[in-house]
């Protein structure tokens, strides 16, 4: 780590993802510094190198792992680079934090986690739903007992009209690795299991459609289209996960469908004390007192440092200390082995056991 205590960060990817880091670790500048910067689009990783006074721009992602003044590297790439990155820069001896999905697939992820322990560098999924301010509340009310044991829960986030980027790496699996289930349904997947206490999956049962895409229907207006583009990946994905301890969720997520949605993601946990409600910056506490039935309703405040931020500070705290990070790799190797059995068993009609062999 540098004299100076900062701790000194790539990143690898300069898109709307990789703004977003820059602007979030941006404000822990006490603590940290951009120091170099790359994009497959190098005018790009020049202009944002000029906005926000990074020093270096490096030609390729090579180039910059390679650097030796660098503690950390930030991945914010398309799905399909992250695994190659991201074991290159642990291999090279840096920490990295890893934009979702963690790997392409699971046998990526795996691959990751490997690379992770051999080189006793901390890996980071980027999920910050986590670090949202009402699922942190849940949390501390759920670590004190108030929701009993979580049996099940059920989570989903519907767009109705919101395939991104048609045509492009989004809409390709080579490039993606899937749908609203890899893009969306994985935030979904973490700040569940978080919530549920990290129970270990063992299996999964589930189904996907395709009935908009390849119609070149229910299109959003995030990122420019490419009509002449592939798209071979599910619109909508939904699924039951079975835990090693008997507990259970059920996932529902989509880009596009026909239904009554205001696009808000939401959690509903069922404990057999309480239950919470999640969506979007609100949600509700439900419990039984004298025989009554007792709501509670939730609200995050309207001044709030906010999840990124949370979530990079954890990320540099983690660096600085040598601490797993709560979305470690594993968490993310996870996430990958559940969506990878919701597409095994679509396909084949049977429900899929987990493999969590390295």
């Amino acid at each position: 780590m540098a004299s100076s205590n900062k701790i000194r960060i790539g990143l690898i990817g300069a898109g709307n993802i990789g703004n977003v880091h820059l602007q979030e670790f941006g404000k822990l500048a006490g603590d940290c510094e951009i120091v170099a910067i790359t994009d497959a689009f190098l005018p790009l990783a020049q202009s944002r190198a000029e906005e926000y006074g990074i020093s270096a721009v490096s030609r390729t992602p090579e180039e910059l792992i390679a650097r030796d003044d660098l503690d950390a590297v930030i991945v914010a790439v398309p799905n399909k680079s992250h695994a190659p990155l991201a074991i290159l820069a642990l291999e090279s001896g840096k920490h990295v934090l890893l934009e979702k999905p963690m790997g392409l697939n699971a046998e990526a992820a795996k691959e990751i986690v490997r690379a992770q322990k051999r080189s006793g560098k901390q890996l980071m999924v980027a999920h910050q739903m986590r670090w949202d301010w009402l699922p942190l509340q849940v949390k501390s009310q759920i670590d004190r007992g108030e929701l009993g044991r979580i049996y099940t829960a059920k989570t989903g986030w519907y767009r109705r009209k919101g395939i991104p980027g048609w045509g492009t790496w989004f809409t390709r699996y080579e490039e993606s690795g899937g749908g609203p289930l890899i893009d969306i349904g994985v935030h979904m997947l973490d700040l569940a299991f978080h919530l549920m206490g990290e129970p270990k999956p063992v299996s999964v049962y589930g189904s996907t459609y395709a009935e908009f895409g390849p119609r070149k229907k229910g299109i959003g207006n995030w990122g420019k289209p490419d009509w002449n583009g592939v798209y071979d990946v599910e619109d909508l994905a939904t699924a039951i996960i079975k835990m090693e301890d008997g507990s259970s969720l059920t996932l529902e997520v989509s880009w596009a469908v026909h239904m009554d949605t205001d696009s808000t993601p939401f959690l509903h946990l069922m404990g057999t004390e309480g239950g919470a409600f999640l969506r979007g910056n609100e949600g509700k506490y439900l419990t039984e007192r004298f025989d009554k039935a007792i709501d509670v309703q939730l609200s995050a405040p309207e001044e709030d440092e906010g999840a990124r931020v949370r979530l990079s500070r954890h990320f540099l705290d983690c660096v600085r200390d040598g601490k797993e990070p709560w979305t470690s790799a594993e968490t993310g190797l996870r996430s990958n082995l559940i969506i990878d059995a919701i597409y095994e068993s679509s396909r084949t009609g049977g429900e899929v056991k987990l493999d969590w062999s390295l």
